[in-house]
């Protein structure tokens, strides 16, 4: 009978350990995206000689969602509430390189605590609420379109190329269909607080088929070049800032609406930076390039997918972007440029994890007044020699 007891006690135990194993895990995930590109009138001088605006055919990574891999975990600590983190790397496949400046896990990484019944807590290298509630209803970041579907410079980061550093995120579990958030991220410059802090607020709601998301992004800064704080809430070292200069506000919201797996939505962003000194474009952000006391932005989009069948989808977007530039030196003259994008897709999926796109993009500014900044530029592609570009990707896409 004792031997029973021991065995039933030892069988007992084994299954409260896998239990208990069962309430934690650690995943292993990623996405590698890449094909071949074509564009024209690229803003490079060919071998020839002859006068920059050559097509080029490349190999380029992430075309549409940026090549990553990270790990991802949980662990349940009872009552509702779990221990949660995320690490992630942005990589490029083409040549093997970190993306982010070369950062370990540039595209995210924090740890923080969830409630099911309050939110979400988190601390670390995070997303505003931008990226959160309006991107997801437009064709470009988390959209269907993603990187090549950018806005041009990535004006409103819903194409999330900026992170916040040094942060701290409160996003509210669902009541009702709403969610709310806020965050702040910390300048960690002693005696000066607010010298490249920043904060965001968001929320949404979906009701049905429909869904509404809105967010705000404040980052404070000075634009005096001796003064600038590197290691705050905005790197400078990562190239993920979206200007250079001082103070940038940028806000928005989107709404979309489900028809089974398909949707149609709008969008529309508002940015502006004070005391301009640069943009993000051809995959860096380079100070001098644009300097100025003001540059704003409108940017207005409407987009659809439909999916023919499960496994092959069409989409198209169109956005309408107005600048207003108020230059202030170095011949930087003031301009009111404005932007008309077309892209297109279509995709088919093997599988739920394998799926190849073809994905093209039109482009044409007006109104840049001579200002080579307000040429034709498609996401981290060569900008245009000109008014006008035209890129074509073809390429495949896996989920791990």
């Amino acid at each position: 009978m004792l031997l029973k007891v021991r065995y039933v006690a030892a069988a007992a135990a084994m299954l409260m350990a896998g239990a208990a194993h069962a309430q934690s895990s650690v995943t292993l995930f990623g996405l590698i995206d890449t094909g071949v590109v074509y564009q024209n009138n690229a803003r490079v001088t060919p071998s020839s000689g002859t006068s920059p605006g050559a097509s080029s055919f490349s190999l380029q990574s992430g075309n549409v969602f940026t090549s990553r891999w990270g790990l991802r975990g949980t662990e349940d600590l009872g009552g509702g509430l779990s221990a949660i983190f995320w690490l992630e790397n942005g990589f490029n496949v083409a040549n093997g390189t970190f993306k982010n400046g070369g950062d370990l896990f540039g595209r995210q990484a924090w740890v923080g605590l969830h409630s099911d019944q309050y939110g979400t807590v988190t601390l670390g290298r995070q997303y505003d609420f931008l990226v959160d509630f309006v991107a997801p209803l437009s064709a470009t970041g988390s959209g269907f379109g993603g990187n090549l579907a950018t806005h041009v410079f990535d004006n409103d980061n819903l194409n999330n190329d900026l992170r916040l550093n040094n942060s701290v995120k409160f996003s509210s579990a669902s009541y009702g269909g709403f969610k709310a958030g806020a965050m702040y991220a910390f300048s960690g410059e002693a005696g000066n607080f607010s010298n490249n802090s920043a904060y965001s607020l968001g929320a949404s709601y979906a009701y049905g088929p429909f869904n509404f998301g809105a967010g705000y992004l404040q980052i404070n800064r000075t634009a005096q070049p001796a003064l600038a704080n590197a290691t705050g809430a905005v790197s400078t070292g990562d190239g993920d800032a979206l200007t250079t200069g001082g103070d940038q506000q940028i806000y928005g919201a989107g709404a979309q609406y489900k028809f089974g797996k398909s949707s149609v939505g709008v969008v529309w962003t508002h940015s502006v930076t004070d005391n301009i000194t640069g943009v993000l474009q051809g995959g860096s952000t380079s100070t001098g390039a644009l300097v100025g006391t003001s540059m704003k932005f409108d940017n207005f989009e409407v987009n659809g997918r439909y999916f023919v069948r499960p496994d092959f989808s069409l989409g198209a977007s169109y956005t309408y972007t107005t600048g207003q530039f108020s230059g202030a030196s170095k011949g930087f003259t003031s301009a009111s440029p404005h932007w008309n994008q077309v892209m297109a897709q279509a995709d088919y999926s093997f599988s739920q994890r394998t799926d190849v796109y073809l994905e093209g993009v039109y482009q044409r500014v007006s109104g840049g007044n001579g200002n080579s900044a307000f040429d034709a530029s498609v996401y981290t592609l060569d900008p245009s020699a000109g008014n006008e570009q035209v890129v074509i990707a073809v390429g495949m896409k896996h989920r791990f």
